[in-house]
């Protein structure tokens, strides 16, 4: 279960939510499609949720023991979103083809792959396609169409305007706000690779999905999220598409973030838009030299 871990935490705590609400659980076809995931994951959700005593299960027969005690749900830090899981194993397996134009993706593999349905996979990957770098083929099979030139000068057009937004918002965060504390941590990581970054430089790609989709949630605005959610996963996964130089350019990139953090912790909007502009143009130059 080590590759499908984050999936059937995640499942799980959404299994249990269902138990506090009611007091029978549907057939295991059916949990699947409530949860999105796999038979098999199913199977290990009920098989955890009899060995915590929650309930009786028997073949097709389960019987509710008891409601869901907050020691029973995995700590949050422990679970992605399934959305979040699929859209990292999407872009893995793209990368691991060397993101080449015509590559084929399958919708099975894929879901088998991440221990899910394939219906979450596939309405991920229609989600996908509506910015036109894959295209829907009959079988199940869908094919990378490319990332060109002209598609990156728009993409980091909106990028942009989005991102400069979110920076403005972030600052006016109360003190209080969780986001502050998760700036923190992100900042420790940042330092941490940067002080090994001969062997840690390769996790900057994550690191950076983390720092942005931070800013961005700073916006509250749900077209600016939803902007974040389907196309920003370009930006940080390009790093490695282009294999020349990567150490030096991810420890520039952290090294500019860790300016805009300062920025951000500074709470002066003209140091924060600076920071902002700065980093973004980096990451425009980045991007276009990694296209051939």
């Amino acid at each position: 279960m080590a590759k499908q871990n984050t999936v059937f935490k995640d499942a799980f705590n959404r299994c249990l939510k269902l138990l506090a609400e009611t007091s029978t659980l549907p057939s295991e076809p059916e949990l699947g499609q409530v949860l999105g995931v796999s038979r098999t994951t199913v199977r290990a959700i009920l098989t955890r949720c009899e060995e915590l005593k929650l309930i009786i299960w028997d073949k097709r027969r389960k019987i509710v023991l008891r409601r869901p005690e907050p020691s029973d749900y995995f700590p949050t830090e422990e679970t992605s979103s399934l959305a979040e899981i699929i859209e990292r194993s999407f872009m893995r397996r793209i990368l691991a083809g060397g993101a080449e134009p015509g590559m084929q993706i399958n919708e099975l593999e894929l879901a088998r792959e991440i221990g899910t349905g394939t219906t979450s996979v596939r309405e991920f990957l229609i989600r996908f396609s509506r910015f036109g770098l894959i295209e829907k083929r009959p079988n199940s099979h869908w094919v990378l169409k490319g990332f060109t030139r002209e598609f990156a000068l728009e993409l980091t057009e909106v990028r942009e305007m989005f991102e400069l937004r979110s920076a403005a918002s972030f600052v006016g965060l109360p003190k209080d706000h969780p986001a502050w504390d998760e700036l923190k941590k992100i900042e420790a990581v940042h330092r941490e690779i940067l002080a090994d970054i001969d062997n840690r430089y390769k996790e900057f790609s994550e690191l950076d999905e983390r720092f942005h989709l931070l800013v961005h949630k700073s916006s509250s605005n749900r077209f600016i999220i939803d902007f974040y959610d389907i196309i920003a996963i370009v930006f940080h996964y390009h790093y490695q598409w282009n294999k020349a130089n990567s150490r030096e350019r991810n420890a520039r990139a952290l090294e500019e973030h860790l300016a805009y953090i300062a920025a951000l912790r500074s709470r002066d909007p003209k140091q924060v838009d600076q920071a902002c502009r700065r980093h973004l143009k980096s990451a425009r130059e980045t991007l276009l030299q990694s296209i051939p």
